[in-house]
């Protein structure tokens, strides 16, 4: 069996066979599950710990849980953690060391962990891409990225039902799956039950779904599988500009409207935290109270830190207004000129957890009002 031609049907039990044999092959599987009212990334012991039967209603500023009458174990738009989360934590030390001995262990130790990522929407396989290029991509290579990254098995899902906040189809990143995944599922409930049509796209997962129990799918249920995720893109809930977004920004640079938004944004910096490809960290020396034990650690940090710019006699960006233009003007403009391509991948998470409820799109679109010179 290749990976080009691998494709089967497979049940819920399927499911539970899947994560069963990642845990026997010495993965750390992560999926989402429910957890403190929002579903979550976490660790599986089993299948049975996904979010069957529980779905989300988003808006901007808004999240909540909601029960669904199907089962339906991926019927759910992004939560609050993307896969950064895993493969770029919040928190790595990079060494500690210690005054008697004088020793110094650089880096992270203990075994090189392996990961399962089940569960990864379109939108976060394109985010993990851009991880992939800034972090490990280059000349200078992330060795706590590399670490976690080497070897990781992703399992793609689909999207048959974006949320009020997506708009991952405009940016070219989902609902559907077509590159960087080991297994992709398209999830289907109907009359004919709920299953999963399971696709490889390498051959480790085409040799993985070949030691699951399924069918070889027909024509109408590839059809039905087809036409749920098509539909999906037709039901975006927000759209960006029909326009060059990068020449936007750079026409942009002197508008009267980030002045508006100043006024709203709280410079909290909760948008860059959910962001699945904001990358940026600081560093912070602690210490025992003796002083004998000394650790260096590296944390997520935020353009919207005053900090974040500090140079010898003060602040670069003083000003909210300055800070929300550099990180809309960077995610969509400066982004392509780094990394050749738009560090925003259409998740909308950043539009659910802004407490004030500032929306991306909303924003583009008000500036594209303002200066529509990049319009198609």
């Amino acid at each position: 069996m290749t990976a080009a031609s691998a494709s089967a049907m497979i049940d819920v039990s399927g499911l539970g066979d899947l994560v069963r044999l990642l845990r026997a092959e010495g993965f750390t599987v992560v999926g989402p599950t429910v957890r403190d009212g929002a579903i979550q990334l976490a660790e599986l012991s089993s299948a049975a710990e996904l979010p069957f039967g529980w779905g989300v209603d988003t808006e901007a500023g808004r999240y909540r849980l909601r029960e669904r009458a199907d089962g339906a174990a991926f019927a759910h738009s992004a939560g609050p953690q993307s896969w950064k989360n895993v493969l770029h934590p919040a928190r790595v030390r990079m060494w500690s060391a210690d005054r008697a001995t004088g020793e110094v262990v650089a880096g992270e130790t203990g075994e090189r962990p392996r990961y399962a990522l089940l569960g990864v929407r379109p939108c976060d396989l394109a985010a993990i891409g851009v991880l992939d290029r800034v972090l490990a991509g280059g000349a200078h290579r992330d060795p706590a990225y590399d670490r976690r990254r080497d070897g990781t098995f992703v399992i793609a899902v689909e999207c048959t039902e974006p949320g009020a906040t997506c708009f991952c189809a405009g940016m070219g990143c989902g609902p559907g799956a077509d590159a960087g995944f080991d297994l992709a599922l398209t999830e289907l409930v109907d009359s004919d039950g709920h299953r999963f049509l399971a696709r490889a796209g390498t051959q480790g997962g085409a040799e993985m779904l070949g030691r699951l129990p399924g069918v070889a799918p027909d024509e109408a249920t590839l059809r039905r599988a087809a036409d749920a995720v098509a539909g999906a893109a037709g039901r975006m809930g927000r759209a960006m500009p029909d326009m060059d977004l990068r020449q936007l920004m750079i026409d942009s640079r002197g508008s009267a409207h980030w002045d508006d938004v100043a006024s709203r944004c709280l410079t909290c910096g909760n948008c860059t935290m959910v962001c699945p490809t904001c990358f940026c960290v600081t560093t912070e020396d602690v210490t025992d109270l003796t002083g004998d034990h000394a650790e260096r650690w590296r944390v997520w940090d935020s353009c919207f830190a005053l900090d974040f710019t500090y140079l010898h006699g003060g602040e670069v960006r003083t000003s909210g207004q300055s800070r929300y233009r550099q990180w809309i003007s960077h995610k969509l403009g400066t982004w392509y000129d780094q990394f050749g391509s738009s560090g925003c991948v259409g998740c909308g998470r950043c539009i659910v957890w802004c407490p004030a409820g500032i929306d991306i799109t909303q924003e583009a679109a008000a500036l594209a009002a303002l200066h529509p010179a990049g319009a198609p």
